[in-house]
């Protein structure tokens, strides 16, 4: 693969099999109409249960401009993406989810924006339709909490829609963390990036597949990845611990030269709650920092490809 295009598209795919027939529809006539054929549309199949691998194989048979890729099985949109990126032969390169909930329409206007001399064009949102209060409420939160506690500049009510030049995608796929939070490592990377705001419209087919537990996963490798503050977080409470220490030994010795009596099992029980508290939260904190370390130590390849099929037919499976 030494083709060179003026556009590689990574679509992460998981249970897509309704929509995907509409999201290629849509994202090859957007595409088309920037820059003709040449560019090349790469969907990725992250360990689906449904039928998307069969319409995905098909589409890619059937179009030349497009590339199939099965993973062996379910590892995350983050690593989808990554093995995505991966491949790509492109000079511009698009990330873009098939729930059409992202409109490929604004390929157009994202590298008119990337012509200008821009490394990352990023979408914001400024509508969400389709998603419950529940979730714009916690989206919300988590960005403005992550902007705030990350040490790099990181773009809130921002997802991993956006188009980045090749220098850009290079320099990511160089970045060997395991536990991705592409996003954050994009702003890490720097270079001109700017925003392109638009309304995200609702899933064209089925449901979200980012559950409640899926989200939390995700924020806590936005926050862990590019904060040391749950650390620092750690250390106050132990300070806190601390001062709370003198002052419980200082009433005790105030009673003692008083006379009065310290109440009984009450005032001892809630002390040691107190402490045994603030112990399991600090090693909580430290176990998640560990553990990720011991993961990223092993070197494990970080997806499976199983198989890639395009119009020239399957090829050969690879890590």
């Amino acid at each position: 693969m030494t083709t060179t295009y003026a556009l590689s598209i990574v679509a992460p795919c998981y249970n897509e099999a309704e929509g995907l027939g509409a999201f290629v529809a849509r994202m090859t006539a957007a595409a088309s109409a920037v820059v003709g054929e040449n560019y090349e549309l790469i969907m990725v199949d992250d360990g689906s249960r449904d039928r998307t691998w069969a319409v995905m194989s098909e589409l890619a048979r059937t179009h030349a401009t497009i590339v199939a890729v099965r993973l062996s099985r379910n590892h995350g949109h983050q690593l989808a993406v990554t093995a995505g990126l991966s491949l790509v032969r492109g000079d511009r390169i698009m990330v873009i989810d098939a729930d059409l909930q992202d409109p490929p329409e604004l390929v157009g206007d994202m590298i008119a924006r990337l012509d200008e001399g821009y490394d990352v064009v990023f979408g914001r949102r400024r509508r969400r339709a389709g998603e419950s209060p529940f979730k714009r409420a916690t989206a919300s939160l988590f960005y403005r909490t992550l902007a705030t506690l990350s040490e790099h500049d990181i773009p809130v009510d921002t997802g991993d829609f956006r188009l980045m030049s090749r220098r850009i995608v290079d320099r990511l796929n160089a970045m060997p963390e395991r536990d991705r939070f592409i996003r954050g490592m994009v702003a890490w990377l720097g270079g001109r990036q700017t925003e392109l705001l638009y309304d995200r419209d609702a899933r064209h087919a089925g449901v979200t597949h980012y559950t409640l537990r899926r989200m939390v996963r995700l924020a806590a490798d936005g926050l862990i990845g590019f904060s040391t503050a749950p650390l620092r977080l750690a250390t106050l409470m132990a300070v806190i611990g601390v001062f709370a220490g003198v002052g419980l030994l200082a009433y005790i010795l105030a009673g003692l030269i008083t006379g009065s009596t310290v109440p009984g099992w009450a005032s001892l029980a809630l002390i040691v709650v107190f402490f045994s508290t603030a112990q399991l939260v600090c090693l909580s904190i430290f176990g998640e920092y560990l553990g990720r370390t011991y993961m990223q130590a092993k070197g494990r390849p970080l997806y499976m490809i199983d198989e890639i099929t395009c119009a020239t037919g399957p090829s050969e499976a690879k890590s």
